[in-house]
């Protein structure tokens, strides 16, 4: 409302950006949407209406609480990496999951194809803290869904639920030295079966997330 109210200054970076987000709000079909028009469910725009009311409701009205209180607990690190999540994180998982929005990035979950979820993804990429609060980050969801797909009962119980729930985060180890490893075909460690257990044999450095506190 308020850029609609006064003429932007392109060096207005606050208002430009939320211009150019304005669309999705709209709860109408986006436009990039309407040739699958066909191939959308009623359970699409039920989610993605629940999505966007977390957003408005809960996500936009705690933002300063979030960084107010992660501006204080970095001040308590040596480093940002070490920084603890804000307390206002939980407040945040707890509402999605009352609200049925958390992690739908599992199709078991959200009950959403691919080209539903795209749209719902595009919400959450431009709110991070939306994507936080949903339980939607990386690298936690890919290793959620290696863990629902092929966990044992034991992993699942031990690392997937607390997961699920938003309790621990993970960590994904790819870079490797010597090799150009953003290139998987180029990996260079190895996993061997040795009885019931196995044997990892590789170099990983630079590993995304090992250092955070939860």
């Amino acid at each position: 409302k308020l850029a609609q109210e006064r003429t932007i200054d392109p060096s207005d970076r606050v208002l430009s950006h939320l211009v150019s987000i304005m669309h999705l709000f709209d709860r109408k079909l986006p436009e990039g949407l309407l040739p699958y028009n066909n191939r959308l469910t009623p359970r699409f725009y039920e989610v993605r209406d629940r999505v966007l009311d977390y957003v408005q409701e809960v996500v936009m009205p705690n933002t300063r609480k979030y960084n107010e209180q992660r501006e204080a607990l970095l001040k308590t690190v040596d480093h940002p990496t070490k920084c603890p999540e804000p307390p206002v994180l939980m407040e945040l998982r707890r509402e999605a999951q009352a609200r049925g929005i958390m992690n739908l990035f599992l199709p078991e979950v959200s009950q959403l194809s691919v080209l539903e979820y795209s749209p719902i993804a595009e919400i959450l990429g431009t709110f991070s803290l939306a994507n936080q609060g949903m339980n939607c980050s990386a690298p936690d969801t890919g290793n959620m869904e290696v863990l629902e797909k092929y966990g044992s009962p034991e992993q699942k119980k031990q690392w997937l639920q607390p997961l699920l729930r938003g309790e621990i985060r993970s960590a994904f180890a790819m870079t490797e030295p010597g090799v150009a490893s953003s290139d998987a075909t180029n990996i260079c460690t190895r996993i061997e079966a040795d009885g019931d257990d196995y044997i990892i044999n590789g170099h990983k450095w630079w590993i995304s997330g090992a250092i955070r506190p939860e």
